[in-house]
């Protein structure tokens, strides 16, 4: 339990994330301090009940420490999506993050905030796991679905863990969609949805006539190997599976543990609606 009038500060992306957070805080008896990326955050934020609000650009790094050192705060939360194209097309470092950015050796997600926590803890802000108030929506182990996954499918998920794995080992992308064994479509910067969208778009300019694949997809996202989870955790929601359905997937396994039901049994309802076997096993 917190402290009496313990503060905890939000760093706020996109999404139903941050809402989501600052609700489990409250819930907990937490003041909560969003520091709002104002290239991502909804609006909504500000009428949530925060004790307050700051818009912040991203790249303002030195603002998000003097924030949330001025307003008392000492841990704090990531959640919420940055678009990766955002972090290279939209950010205007300051002089802390620019001269973060020279130090790294790659500029993929995990070392960018990798390197930013540890900026934020040498001022004394401590970032937590962003799931920590959020325990119940974990993805359980198991078939969470009405309908489990058919032989195919579970071939398709054995391969897809196996090339999703590679690629999360060098922070390329923690989805892949596989049809009968073959890999269809990796993700990068774009993200789940539009993989899964470029994966049907795919399928369906193939010649029904020639084609030896079959037109349902397995979509497979994993955590990566050494998953930190203090960001860039792996999280769905119920867009999901309506775009799974648009582009004809059949089945979505995950992590069990890992990965975010952003909009909990409603789903998994969804899924069963569409017809959609939902797997999670342990990494």
């Amino acid at each position: 339990m917190p402290l009496a009038n313990e503060k905890l500060g939000l760093i706020a992306g996109n999404g139903k994330f941050p809402f989501l957070v600052l609700d489990a805080a409250r819930a907990q008896g937490y003041q909560v301090v969003v520091a709002a990326i104002k290239e991502e955050t909804f609006p909504d934020i500000e009428s949530h009940g925060a004790l307050a609000v700051h818009w912040l650009s991203l790249g303002e790094l030195s603002k998000l420490i003097e924030t949330f050192q001025s307003e008392g705060v000492r841990r704090a939360i990531m959640a919420g999506q940055v678009r990766h194209k955002q972090i290279f097309s939209s950010i205007r470092p300051d002089w802390r993050l620019a001269k973060l950015l020279l130090s790294l050796t790659t500029r993929n997600t995990d070392s960018l905030l990798g390197a930013v926590a540890k900026v934020l803890a040498d001022e004394g802000i401590t970032l937590e796991n962003s799931t920590w108030l959020l325990e119940p929506l974990l993805v359980k182990t198991g078939v969470l679905t009405q309908r489990e996954p058919t032989d195919q499918e579970r071939q398709n998920v054995a391969y897809g863990r196996t090339v999703a794995r590679d690629l999360a080992r060098h922070d390329i992308g923690q989805t892949v969609v596989i049809a009968e064994s073959a890999c269809v479509a990796v993700e990068a910067m774009e993200g789940t949805d539009a993989t899964i969208e470029r994966a049907g778009q795919i399928m369906q300019s193939l010649d029904r006539d020639t084609s030896t694949l079959s037109r349902a997809l397995t979509v497979v996202k994993i955590a990566k190997p050494n998953q930190d989870m203090r960001f860039d955790v792996p999280v769905i929601g119920v867009k999901t599976i309506e775009v799974m359905l648009a582009a004809g997937a059949s089945c979505l396994a995950l992590d069990a543990g890992k990965c975010l039901l952003l909009d909990g049994q409603k789903i998994i309802d969804a899924a069963n609606a569409a017809g959609i076997a939902m797997v999670a096993a342990e990494k």
